[in-house]
């Protein structure tokens, strides 16, 4: 599929104005230009940029995996889950290095995306709205833990940071992590057939040769791990997963190889533009763009609800 150009003109400018803004000025001195954007801004945009697409392609995946497309990574309770990971490491281990952090986190996310898999089993397919609901109350529940854990250990404070996607503190040496999503992008393009038949259910994709419960759960697997990146660098960014993909699915239909390209692209620049959005409402205050992507998300979700579409399953 090829992406319209205004899309990347739109992409390009995005990036222009990320590069620029912030409350040191490129242009009257404050700092040096170059040094500034190296240390500070390029790092804050690619870092934007990776946890969009990452996230627009965890969302497909979660969607195709469930055969629901109202479903994403923040409504099946993988953020809630990673922050759990997070709470434990930093209780045993408050010195270990990020990469243990996104480790643990991942683990903790797998395991509660497979927990809410489980669930979803037991929910009835005739309604599309139930599947997502129910994701919101498991999800709800996870988060308590994690907050009920976070009292107890007087971590409340960095509960806080880890659930709001906020991209302030992102600098050189504190974003590269999320390279990795760059390399689950290539392997998820590499499985985009297999995970494609995932969206049959599993009586006609075993019929078709593929090996079901593998395939799910390298999916999931890649999910997790996204999550976790996104979680531990910057924090949760809820709906990201939601609106990418099923805005994709309504233009251009299910080809998902076809697609991953134009869903990471949605995804990276509508988070770019939520953060750039941020920096703008109050300048030279920020508001998190995990706080206005979740409003954006929301609306579009509950529309979504009132239109679920023919891709509402599968």
């Amino acid at each position: 599929m090829r992406i319209p150009l205004i899309a990347w003109i739109g992409l390009v400018l995005l990036i222009g104005a990320s590069l620029s803004l912030g409350a040191a000025s490129l242009w009257q001195g404050d700092l040096e230009a170059g040094w500034l954007i190296a240390v500070s801004r390029f790092p804050r945009t690619a870092a934007a940029l990776l946890a969009g697409a990452g996230l627009a392609l965890a969302g497909v995946v979660a969607q195709l995996s469930v055969q629901n497309r109202l479903v994403e990574p923040s409504l099946t309770g993988t953020p809630e889950a990673a922050t759990l990971g997070l709470l434990a490491i930093t209780l045993v281990a408050p010195g270990a290095a990020l990469i243990w952090k996104m480790v643990a986190s991942a683990i903790t996310a797998l395991i509660g995306t497979a927990g809410f898999l489980a669930l979803a089993r037991h929910v009835p397919r005739h309604d599309p709205i139930l599947l997502p609901i129910v994701g919101l109350v498991y999800g709800g529940i996870l988060g308590a833990i994690a907050i009920g854990a976070a009292w107890i250990t007087d971590l409340l404070q960095y509960l806080g940071a880890w659930r709001m996607g906020d991209f302030s503190g992102v600098v050189q040496g504190r974003y590269e992590l999320l390279w990795g999503i760059a390399i689950l992008a290539i392997l998820l393009y590499m499985l985009a057939d297999r995970i494609t038949l995932l969206a049959l259910g599993e009586r006609q994709a075993r019929s078709l040769g593929l090996n079901y419960a593998q395939t799910r759960m390298i999916g999931l697997a890649i999910v997790s791990c996204i999550t976790a990146l996104v979680v531990v660098t910057v924090g949760a960014l809820p709906f990201v997963g939601l609106v990418a993909p099923n805005i994709v699915s309504r233009l251009y239909g299910d080809d998902l190889r076809a697609n991953l390209p134009a869903i990471a692209l949605l995804g990276a620049g509508a988070v770019l533009a939520a953060d750039v959005l941020g920096r703008l409402i109050r300048y030279p205050y920020e508001i998190p763009a995990g706080t206005v992507f979740a409003v954006v998300g929301a609306g579009v979700f509950l529309w979504l609800l009132h239109r679920p579409g023919r891709h509402a399953n599968g």
